[in-house]
């Protein structure tokens, strides 16, 4: 039972001495590895800002790489002094403060180099898909535009079934049927009247009907045109001043879609349909007959008023209908972009923060060993290892001390002998 403590402690430090020496190889190239890290984030950073920045200029650039060299500079650093110092600390306090500057400093290089890192991966792609989003939304405004005037236009058959009916009518009054005396007299005009407004309302919304398709089919034009912007190749500068050329034409034709709808129209022609009525003078030729043109021109104008509170009606259902939203395209840099559409390039942002974390993996990995470094050791043991340069300066020390202990023994030297007196 004696012998089982020195052997198992024996073990484990040769577990220890197996770990350190495996740190050790792993030493060689770990600052290598980091720098080739903090590079490759300082070049794509350096694609991030240039996105950012329009002038081409010599300054420019100059700012664009002393901002990626800063970068990657910090990255290298900061990862140093935490795969160093993290590791080695063994007190609870130590560690929370060091993991609180290790959040902290990741919070910094994600803002300061992982979002520009995912606009140079996918900021292009970015960019595309902010002007197919853009398409999708003046799509649906443009049809949301067209379905509204088509709707307005519709109400031709309201106004030409009213038209009618004061047409038949007339056709009746001037047989005597609605009076009770046949011919052309008050009652007639009156509806004679409301008759060719309606007919003048009805022209004029046949007349919206032609340019409401041509608008439409413009339209359509203009969408495809920008579609394929959105897909071919080429720089992106170019496109995106063709898109938004293409983006504002048809933004012009959708506010013409809605002018174009004649709803309004119908809902004001209704209102004064049953408001502007002209009463012609009574032209019966006795007091019966004046008296019953005056009733039958009394339940001409409820009739009217009636018939325009209808196309008032369906008038209103039209202008109720949902418009269409202000489509609005805003020209986007790659790096907006890129943050706006996150969601859709999810691999991107993984990339662009991974190659900026990663070393905090390899931070973990190291405490790990060092803890099983430890425990394997024991809490009494000294370390026993000498770095080159200790090992060096305890070689000095002890040749300084064996120079010292030389001329304390050596005995003192016999004085030289007097001079010779001269004969």
């Amino acid at each position: 039972m004696d012998d089982d403590g020195p052997t198992a402690q024996h073990g484990g430090a040769r577990y220890a001495r197996e770990l350190e020496q495996h740190l050790d190889w792993l030493e060689t190239f770990t600052s290598t590895a980091l720098g080739v890290l903090a590079s490759a984030s300082g070049i794509y950073t350096y694609l991030g800002v240039r996105t950012l920045l329009t002038d081409s200029g010599i300054w420019t650039t100059f700012a664009a790489l002393a901002y990626s060299i800063a970068v990657s500079v910090g990255i290298f650093v900061f990862w140093s002094y935490m795969l160093r110092l993290l590791p080695a600390v063994r007190s609870a306090v130590s560690r929370v403060g060091l993991f609180l500057a290790m959040g902290l400093g990741c919070v910094a290089i994600v803002a300061m180099s992982s979002w520009l890192n995912a606009a140079a991966l996918a900021g292009g792609a970015a960019v595309e898909t902010h002007m197919a989003t853009t398409v999708q939304h003046y799509q649906a405004a443009l049809e949301r535009a067209h379905a509204n005037a088509v709707a307005g236009q519709s109400l031709t058959r309201d106004v030409a079934r009213v038209r009618q009916s004061f047409g038949d009518l007339s056709e009746q009054e001037a047989g005597g049927t609605l009076s009770g005396w046949a011919g052309r007299g008050a009652v007639f005009r009156v509806l004679t009247q409301k008759q060719a407004e309606l007919q003048a309302l009805e022209d004029q919304l046949a007349a919206v009907a032609d340019p409401i398709e041509a608008t439409f089919a413009q339209g359509n034009t203009i969408l495809s045109q920008m579609r394929s912007i959105s897909v071919e190749p080429g720089g992106l500068e170019d496109r995106t001043i063709r898109f938004s050329e293409d983006a504002v034409q048809l933004a012009g034709l959708i506010t013409q879609m809605r002018q174009l709808n004649p709803a309004p129209l119908v809902s004001r022609a209704a209102q004064d349909l049953a408001d502007a009525v002209v009463l012609p003078e009574l032209d019966g030729t006795s007091a019966d007959i004046r008296a019953g043109q005056s009733s039958t021109i009394a339940s001409v104008l409820s009739l009217v008023q009636q018939r325009a509170q209808t196309l008032g009606r369906a008038a209103a259902d039209v202008m109720t209908l949902p418009q269409p939203d202000e489509a609005l395209y805003t020209p986007m840099s790659a790096a907006d972009a890129v943050i706006v559409y996150a969601g859709n390039f999810v691999p991107a942002w993984a990339g662009a923060i991974s190659i900026d974390l990663l070393p905090a993996v390899l931070v973990f990995i190291i405490m790990v060993v060092q803890a099983a470094i430890r425990s394997g050791r024991g809490h009494g043991h000294l370390d026993d290892r000498m770095t080159v340069r200790e090992l060096r300066a305890a070689l000095a020390a002890a040749e300084a001390l064996r120079e010292a202990e030389a001329q304390t023994a050596a005995p003192p030297a016999p004085p030289p002998p007097p001079p010779r007196p001269e004969v």
